[in-house]
């Protein structure tokens, strides 16, 4: 049960997860992405920013309405409260709301809140039954802590960036941060199952989240192809190291992706271009005849291609069951979302206060995510939030 009184408020969430109040101390991206996924889902979250706020607001371009859009993707459904910590009487008040919360996230150097009473054991001393997630870079070893944790470093330093790009070219980084993302998803499944555990047993648990050790799991096959099989992987450009064709190929008009991934669909694909010989030639009748002779294999298919638009292959060969795709713009994308049904835009808040926003892409059949708050300015809710952290339970009681 949540520790003190529940903080009022009228846009009280409706989701699986709500009656759960979440601490937010963390910033930029991994944190606050990880806690706006458990908001959508009914959790309370209190977002706590420093005087000059998440370092997200800054940055921009683009924005809307003069904020930064980087800030707006990753901040609904929560409520802001700005504290200095280093101010005796604010690290009081944010001591009190760990004390009351279910759910701590913080995403500051490993050992960085202790000063101000808000480490783990500071904060299961006074709630024994909190979940506490820290996010980092490299985790809070000896060896890791006192490194930077920007996802940008870590796509280099886990290899990822050594995967990406043309072969024969630089390597690149991910246009978005990757593993920033994938820790905030690694952290919210934490979340969830130690709050599972303490249903079960009562008691909370310090859970650990870092972007090297999400980038490690997160690069799945490469990572395998080196400890279970000793291969360092190499780039490849768009070219799948155990697949083929599985990458874009040209057609009259520009690109298309095609993904063979198994020899029905290769044979399928084979019918749609006119190529039914190509299916029991000895070079290409298996997947691993197909990678190892992709040279061979890849003009023949181009050949074809090149005859017709890209548009017109793609209703073909997804019409005969063979995944395939044009290469989009985000606004394309998008469109392509909506077309399917997939109503990929929501309005987080209500009237002329609400802001477009991606929708949750969890679907239950029961407790649907809900968007009933716009990203907060700084400290929208901080008088509100200071007098709640200011009552005791005591003087709530009737």
């Amino acid at each position: 049960m949540t520790p003190g009184p529940a903080l009022p408020g009228t846009a009280t969430g409706r989701g699986p997860l709500a009656g759960i109040l979440v601490a937010d101390f963390s910033r930029i991206l991994a944190g606050p992405y990880s806690t706006m996924l458990l908001a959508d889902l009914g959790a309370e979250v209190v977002k706590v920013e420093g005087p000059a706020g998440d370092d997200t607001r800054t940055w921009q371009p683009p924005v809307r309405e003069g904020v930064a859009t980087y800030y707006l993707g990753v901040n609904r459904n929560k409520r802001s409260v700005a504290l200095d910590l280093k101010d005796p009487a604010d690290a009081a008040l944010a001591q009190e709301l760990a004390r009351r919360a279910d759910v701590v996230v913080e995403n500051f150097k490993p050992g960085g809140l202790g000063r101000f009473g808000l480490d783990y054991d500071s904060v299961a001393a006074g709630n024994p039954g909190i979940v506490y997630a820290s996010i980092s870079g490299f985790g809070s070893g000896p060896g890791g802590a006192a490194l930077p944790g920007y996802d940008l470093i870590v796509q280099a330093i886990s290899g990822f960036m050594s995967l990406t790009g043309d072969p024969d070219g630089e390597p690149y980084r991910a246009g978005v941060a990757l593993f920033d993302v994938m820790a905030g998803l690694h952290a919210t499944i934490g979340i969830l199952s130690a709050l599972n555990h303490r249903h079960e047993t009562g008691a909370g648990q310090h859970v650990e989240v870092n972007l090297l050790s999400s980038a490690l799991s997160g690069l799945v096959n490469q990572t395998s192809a080196y400890v279970a099989g000793g291969v360092v992987p190499f780039r490849m450009g768009n070219s799948h190291p155990s697949l083929f064709p599985y990458e874009p190929l040209p057609c009259a008009d520009g690109e298309l992706i095609i993904t063979a991934g198994n020899d029905g669909q290769f044979r399928r694909l084979c019918g749609v271009l006119g190529l039914p010989e190509l299916v029991d030639d000895p070079r290409f009748r298996r997947n691993e005849d197909r990678t190892a002779n992709r040279d061979e294999l890849r003009p023949l298919l181009v050949e074809r291609l090149r005859t017709r638009s890209k548009m017109d292959w793609f209703r073909d060969i997804i019409g005969a069951g063979v995944p395939c795709g044009p290469i989009n713009t985000i606004e394309q994308g998008v469109a392509f979302a909506e077309e399917i049904g997939l109503d990929p835009v929501v309005m987080a808040g209500e009237g002329a206060a609400a802001v477009p926003s991606i929708r949750n892409p969890i679907t239950f059949s029961a407790s649907t995510p809900d968007y009933r708050l716009p990203p907060p300015t700084l400290d929208e809710h901080g008088t509100e939030i200071r007098c709640w952290l200011s009552t005791t339970a005591e003087e709530e009681r009737p």
